[in-house]
């Protein structure tokens, strides 16, 4: 019975009709417009067309037109032209490794007439009339007419993915951003089709037709590119510059031992300079050819920018580079766009492109010469010196070891006592010091003496100080001496009672928190701040000092004389009467009320779920699971049923949602939810310029602006727009935002471009913009350490449910974690 069951419902296998395998496959090979108008730009190219010009409706969703003036299609071909796998440029397999055209397959044409209304006007080099000629959906011709045309092709789809109702749709709402990526596509094959003039025009509606895009089919890549994205990008590009690999880079790719192939690659093109100014705020400007063919080598992709952000962390390089290969080592064949390519001795092509970029970047203007020769004589006439500081200074020219730790191998005369001699330094943070006697521009006479402090160090060790009295400048002439006079030098240096004591000074313990250095010439009355800086660094035996120092003061006998400063330490007894009452208390009730809840809490359980939500523990490894769980299992209107139980350390807030207790940064949270509101609420304020500024954008970029225009004013620019001016010249700035020390430029305005470009409409900021939002948030917001009330609390708890993405603080700082289950702890 059960064997006939089976066989009642048992399907044939069937082979799919025709029509349902054209139509299935069709969707596969044109994805998008980009892909649609790359396929017709390419066969325009492969017919030897030196002009190419494609015209869109209402950005390529009516209407998408390729022109080109190439040979044209002979008449006995107009039947298979648009037949599936019916091609020109293959006959068998083994011809795929040769092949130099762009396409091969024969898939283009007749997936275009199964998605579109396809016609074609053509007129070949041996023929006087041209003829157009229509196809149904499975590429049938069906009507063929004469036509007047010059030599050449133009293809027209109307209605682009109308047979497939779902992608239409999508393909209509989608429409700005399918615009930009084939604006992007056809950037690519303008800049390596030298001696191809390339136009793009777009008509919106019944409006004017505006130029895209245009280059002037000249022979250069530079030409090309200065065309297409105006000669400020020119500026900023070098040349790319091969060399071999060297050594080191190929160790490092695994190449040592190895006989490599020479003259495999040949990479020609240009890059960015490293300055910083020069790059990009994003990738939108990185072209990639192997054998002039548009690719996207992720690889070459990643290692270039990583090279790049060596030298210029912050930004993005234009990129433009050809790698020319035998076409044996590529394999092109490997998805419908072709635009992923397989290629052999991958990691020499890596390890040459590495080593050209690190000596082209490392050879340029990025170094800079630093001077690390100290001039103390030029700089007294910057800044008069405090004399202490001076001697220090004086004391390290004397002798190296001063002041420094040496080890017991290098060390002419070691000495015990070095550390302690910084300490003294370091102990006091303010010193008072006679004012410096050394002479200076513009000073009285009586200031214009040598300080005895540094003369008396200078002839103590060996060193003799003439003054000139006519210019007020010291100069110092030193002698050498023997190594036994330098050793006994230098442990007389090692040892702080010496220099103490010669500068009047008692290596005594003091109670006081500053030291003074007293002498005969004036009064002291000059504050002097601490020599090595504001903390206060202790030696060991320093600090042993201290706590002698700290016993001593608490064991301190009064001096005879003095006042009693105890008399008043200690409170007269008083007598409190307590008024006390007994409570009715009962341990049965108790015990009985403790069962009941132990029970309605174990029906609680049975009714919740029976696995455990959270599993990710509170370390950095954790981060990215935790935050996942987090948005699985809290939703935004769960904080407001969050119980505050309390505060932990003065910085976390603990709260409870059912049996879950988590534990919430109350500084990250608050800064998270200031920052969304100045990204949601503040508009930025723009300073007019004197002069409107000409951005030269290209066309598309020129067309996101203008669609955006609210975006770009909340944001604090302004514009003069002129469409009726040429390409380039249709936007100018005249408003830039300004806050405070924060100021922005052109950069920021390339930036929101790119970020508009994938999202057209959506409220979006500079990450300039979005800096200053986090710095702002963060300085408004609850600090740490900050003591806060049960109704502060709740607030903070509450707001987390009012943002988009609480999780994460502006600069990364998670915001919440969960602690633990209090049922599996019960359970424990």
């Amino acid at each position: 019975l059960w064997q006939t069951e089976v066989h009642e419902h048992t399907i044939a296998i069937k082979a799919i009709d025709k029509q349902s395998v054209h139509q299935i496959c069709s969707g596969q090979v044109v994805l998008s417009l980009a892909t649609a108008v790359k396929e017709l730009v390419e066969n325009s190219i492969d017919a030897g067309a030196t002009n190419v010009d494609i015209r869109l409706k209402d950005n390529g969703v009516d209407l998408v037109e390729v022109s080109d003036n190439g040979r044209g299609v002979e008449e006995d071909n107009f039947v298979g032209l648009t037949l599936k796998h019916h091609t020109s440029k293959l006959r068998d397999f083994s011809d795929l490794t040769h092949v130099e055209t762009f396409g091969f397959r024969g898939e283009a044409l007749s997936s275009l007439c199964a998605l579109s209304d396809l016609s074609v006007v053509t007129c070949h080099e041996s023929s006087h009339v041209g003829t157009r000629l229509v196809f149904d959906r499975s590429g049938r011709l069906t009507q063929r007419a004469p036509h007047p045309r010059q030599q050449g092709t133009t293809v027209t789809l109307q209605q682009l993915f109308s047979t497939l109702p779902v992608r239409h749709k999508e393909f209509q709402r989608n429409i700005k951003k399918e615009y930009s990526k084939m604006i992007h596509v056809l950037q690519s094959y303008c800049v390596i089709s030298t001696g191809v003039r390339v136009t793009c025009t777009n008509q919106i509606g019944q409006g004017k037709r505006s130029t895209v895009l245009c280059t002037s089919g000249s022979p250069s890549m530079r030409d090309n590119i200065g065309a297409l994205f105006g000669p400020k990008q020119l500026q900023s590009l070098i040349p790319f510059q091969q060399i071999s690999p060297t050594d080191n880079i190929k160790e490092d790719y695994g190449l040592n031992g190895e006989e490599l192939p020479k003259d495999l690659f040949i990479i020609s093109g240009y890059v960015s300079q490293a300055d910083h100014g020069v790059g990009r705020s994003a990738t939108d400007r990185q072209f990639f050819f192997i054998n002039k063919r548009p690719c996207d080598p992720s690889k070459v992709s990643k290692l270039v920018n990583e090279v790049y952000h060596m030298f210029n962390r912050h930004q993005y390089p234009f990129v433009a580079l050809n790698i020319s290969v035998a076409s044996e080592c590529v394999d092109v064949n490997v998805t419908p766009d072709k635009r992923q390519i397989f290629l052999q001795e991958e990691k020499l092509l890596l390890a040459i492109l590495k080593s050209s970029l690190l000596a082209m970047y490392e050879t340029g203007v990025n170094k800079i010469t630093l001077n690390h020769k100290l001039q103390l004589s030029g700089s007294m006439y910057a800044s008069p010196p405090n004399p202490l500081v001076s001697t220090i200074i004086l004391l390290k020219q004397i002798s190296p070891g001063f002041g420094t730790k040496t080890s017991h191998s290098n060390a002419v005369c070691p000495g015990p006592a070095q550390k302690n001699m910084q300490s003294f330094f370091r102990s006091s943070e303010k010193i008072n010091c006679p004012k410096p006697f050394l002479s200076f521009p513009g000073r009285t006479a009586s200031e214009s003496a040598v300080s005895p402090l540094k003369t008396s160090l200078l002839n103590k060790y060996g060193h003799s100080s003439d003054v000139d009295t006519d210019s007020g400048l010291s100069e110092q002439r030193s002698t050498t001496g023997t190594p036994e006079t330098l050793c006994e030098n230098a442990s007389k240096l090692a040892s702080p009672d010496s220099v103490l004591d010669e500068f009047g000074v008692k290596n005594e313990p003091h109670n006081e928190p500053a030291v003074k250095v007293l002498t005969d010439l004036e009064p002291a009355g000059q504050e002097l701040e601490a020599v090595v800086g504001p903390e206060r660094i202790f030696s060991p035996e320093a600090k042993k000092r201290r706590w002698e120092n700290t016993l001593s003061e608490q064991t301190q006998v009064p001096c005879p004389g003095a006042p009693d400063t105890t008399s008043g330490l200690f409170d007269r007894h008083v007598s409190v009467h307590k008024k006390t009452q007994p409570l009715q208390f009962s341990m049965t009730q108790l015990a009985s009320r403790m069962e009941r809840l132990k029970t309605q809490r174990r029906e609680e359980i049975d009714q919740e779920p029976k696995y455990r939500r959270f599993r990710a523990q509170i370390k950095p490894g954790d981060n990215q699971s935790a935050e996942d769980e987090l948005k699985k299992e809290i939703s935004k209107d769960m904080f407001k049923q969050m119980e505050i139980i309390g505060q932990f350390n003065l910085g976390f807030i603990i709260t409870k949602l059912k049996s879950d207790l988590f534990m919430i940064d109350q500084h990250a949270t608050d800064e998270k939810y200031n920052f969304e509101m100045l990204q949601q609420h503040t508009i930025l304020n723009g300073q007019r310029l004197i002069v409107p500024q000409n951005l030269e954008l290209t066309a598309v970029s020129e067309t996101i602006l203008i669609e955006n225009i609210d975006i770009f004013k909340k944001n604090g620019f302004d514009f003069l727009i002129d469409e009726d001016a040429p390409v380039m010249e249709r936007v100018k700035l005249v408003s830039l935002p300004t806050s405070k020390s924060w100021t922005f430029g052109p950069s920021d305005i390339e930036e929101l471009i790119f970020m508009l470009s994938d999202g057209p409409g959506v409220m979006c900021r500079p990450s300039r913009v979005r800096q200053m939002f986090a710095s702002r948030a963060c300085r408004r917001s609850v600090m740490i350490g900050t003591a806060l009330s049960v109704s502060e609390m709740k607030k903070l708890v509450v707001h987390m449910g009012e943002i988009e993405q609480p999780w994460n603080c502006p600069h990364g700082r998670p915001t919440m974690r969960h602690l633990a289950n209090l049922d599996i702890i019960s359970q424990d």
